[in-house]
């Protein structure tokens, strides 16, 4: 009932909408480009390498470019890059051929699209807050979660139906739709905000936190992530669990496949149902992270990965695929306990620190996934149960090291601005 409250606001509406439509064309795109890659080569290495070049500009920009990205973080500069991102989608299949001419270019749009995606991703993530009151940052935090965990079942299930209709490389083209519906949205977010779409009471909170925000979300100055990781020294730990949880994550992406053919000679349609328990059980534990209690949120995120390092150790070491089920099962249920508390707790700052911290976050947890990408195969190769075991236990440990070492801070966590925590009623914008 509370994301029906949120969705009846106009605005959280269209760009609800609009996201979901979004997230689910990269969810196509993602899958394509491997297809493509794979199809037309044959070389899994080329599509490691499709992998770490579109993570690399999130390195970089997140690492050197904090000016760039803070150049971005208004509603009308996004649409902007979605309209910059459903042209290169558009032209990719009209450029690409399979041969190296081609798979060149596809680097090239796999490269601009990265960079795109990379200014992208954390401005909007930082600019969703300020849609609604204070008090309700959590609930649409966990809204827009909500269109991911879809796409990862909605994705899979219908690139079997697109695919009776096009072609590979002609899913790009239709990722470039979704973009350019994005971009609309984004515009029209845009004249809203600047025609005074933005409640009185809304922008006093705005104010009260210290934001230099203009009328189109514009967060003005480029914060600097160090003093305010230094000030709230358990966030720097949040998002240093994050970079290694998604550094052990490529265990299960590129493991799942050798566990269960070495484990139980299973194929495809196995693999398949693991998927979906995952995507299940994170449908069913997104609600229960969106309405949590505000209060003791490092425990409860270094909480679940501790249940999902524990779940993915125990993976590599059951004997039957029913209980391979329910553990896939369970890491779904805890995965929304992960990105929507830390991304709620994010939210709360001010908007130009709240720009920062969350492209530090995407940059280290793109970093921690590359790496992981380049390394962990290896390991897979030599012993896919091992690498589960190690993984998951890699992943708990340091869930509770880092819980364990958050009391022992000497200078425990700065508080937030008064006004996040505010109960006063705020209307969104209307």
């Amino acid at each position: 009932m509370s994301y029906l409250r949120l969705l009846r606001q106009r605005s959280v509406l269209v760009l609800w909408l609009a996201q979901s439509l979004s997230v689910l064309g990269d969810r196509l795109y993602a899958l394509a480009v491997m297809w493509v890659v794979y199809a037309s080569t044959g070389s899994a290495s080329l599509m490691g390498l499709v992998a770490v070049v579109e993570s690399l500009p999130y390195v970089v920009l997140g690492t050197a470019g904090r000016h760039v990205v803070a150049r971005f973080s208004s509603f009308g500069r996004l649409a902007w890059v979605d309209a910059g991102r459903a042209l290169v989608a558009v032209v990719l299949p009209l450029v690409w051929s399979p041969d190296a001419w081609g798979m060149a270019l596809l680097l090239v749009g796999v490269l601009l699209l990265g960079t795109l995606a990379a200014l992208f991703d954390p401005t909007l993530g930082a600019l969703v807050p300020d849609l609604v009151e204070p008090a309700r940052v959590q609930q649409v935090t966990g809204l827009f979660d909500l269109t991911g965990r879809i796409a990862r079942i909605a994705g899979p299930a219908s690139i079997g139906l697109l695919l009776l209709v096009v072609s590979e490389v002609q899913l790009f083209a239709l990722n470039g739709v979704t973009f350019a519906v994005s971009a609309v949205a984004l515009g029209w977010l845009t004249r809203r905000y600047a025609d005074g779409g933005t409640s009185h009471a809304l922008k006093a909170v705005r104010e009260a936190r210290g934001a230099a925000v203009d009328r189109s979300g514009r967060t003005r100055a480029a914060g600097r992530a160090w003093p305010v990781v230094r000030a709230h020294p358990r966030v720097g730990l949040a998002i240093g669990l994050h970079g290694v949880a998604l550094f052990c994550s490529a265990v299960t992406a590129v493991g799942m496949p050798a566990l269960l053919a070495t484990r139980y000679g299973a194929g495809a349609a196995v693999y398949g149902l693991v998927a979906a328990a995952v995507g299940v059980g994170a449908l069913l534990g997104n609600p229960l992270a969106s309405n949590r209690r505000s209060g003791g949120w490092l425990g409860v995120y270094c909480g679940a990965w501790a249940v999902q390092g524990v779940a993915t150790a125990c993976m590599g070491l059951v004997l039957n695929l029913p209980a391979l089920l329910l553990l896939a099962l369970v890491t779904g249920l805890v995965t929304p306990a992960t990105s929507v508390t830390l991304r709620a707790h994010l939210g709360a700052f001010a908007p130009a620190e709240r720009l920062r911290l969350m492209s530090v976050d995407q940059t280290v947890i793109r970093t921690g996934g590359t790496a992981g990408m380049l390394l962990l195969p290896f390991v897979v190769d030599a012993s896919p149960r091992g690498a589960f075991v190690a993984g998951g236990v890699m992943v708990a440990g340091s869930a509770l090291a880092a819980l364990l070492l958050s009391s022992r801070l000497l200078r425990p966590d700065a508080v937030l601005p008064e006004s996040t925590t505010a109960r006063g009623h705020v209307m969104a914008a209307e």
